[in-house]
């Protein structure tokens, strides 16, 4: 979880204390085959998109064929999309250079599929080949969003798919189910950043009321998910930590 927890150091620093509560788990694919396939043609592709800091640790996770570092992407003019900031911090610490990594400005209102595409439509034509690295399901069928991929195959691009991780749901201790049964009633704000999260939350949890429960959210979708699964009161904040903290600032 180095992602939230690059998040919690930064609430705890500006004054906030924090309780990390993993509500998905990453799990690695057991069969690599195809992972190992496209990454030995990597340069085939004018760009490939990481979803997640997860696909870009994933598929650089085994890799043989290009060792990290900077000088092993010189040979291919390969783009690099990262729908925020978290992926693209993850792609230039493996080495992906900088002038050749498209993400959404580091203020940008949501950090998705949709704020990315604005930043990369340009570059597709008909003929044009993008290479969507992303997660599985339990079962290991790819899962996510496709509207980036139906935007790219509406210009004439083909995608390709490869499926680098597992997402599955939480298992928690007895301790961790305890703390967030409390966090239900606690006045606890809960801070998602995935739809998907708020769903395992409630799956893991089913005797919880969260009507008395604050959440903030970073993104509509997330903050709807959050309304529906019933949390009493739902915000939704910039997707960065200076949007987070003026968030919970206002609320003091």
């Amino acid at each position: 979880m180095p992602g939230a927890r690059r998040w919690a150091d930064a609430l705890t620093e500006a004054g906030y204390p924090v309780w990390v509560l993993p509500l998905i788990r990453i799990e690695s694919q057991p069969d690599q085959t195809a992972t190992a396939q496209a990454r030995a043609e990597l340069g085939d592709f004018g760009a490939v998109m990481f979803v997640s800091s997860a696909a870009v640790e994933h598929f650089f996770a085994r890799n043989e064929s290009i060792p990290t570092g900077k000088s092993c992407f010189e040979a291919i003019k390969t783009r690099a999309w990262a729908p925020g900031p978290g992926t693209a911090r993850s792609l230039l610490a493996c080495g992906w250079p900088a002038d050749r990594i498209d993400t959404p400005a580091a203020d940008a209102a949501h950090f998705d599929s949709e704020s990315l595409w604005a930043c990369v439509e340009a570059q597709v034509q008909p003929g044009f080949r993008l290479l969507l690295v992303r997660g599985a399901d339990e079962q290991g069928r790819s899962a996510g969003r496709d509207w980036l991929s139906d935007q790219v195959q509406s210009r004439g691009g083909v995608v390709r798919t490869v499926a680098v991780y597992r997402r599955c749901a939480p298992v928690f201790t007895p301790a961790e189910s305890a703390r967030a049964l409390a966090g239900a009633i606690d006045g606890s704000i809960w801070l998602f950043s995935s739809s998907e999260g708020v769903s395992n939350l409630m799956q893991a949890l089913p005797q919880a009321g969260w009507i008395h429960a604050r959440a903030l959210a970073t993104h509509p979708r997330i903050a709807q998910a959050a309304r529906q699964a019933g949390f009493g009161e739902v915000r939704q904040a910039n997707p960065t930590v200076d949007g987070v903290l003026r968030s919970l600032e206002s609320d003091e």
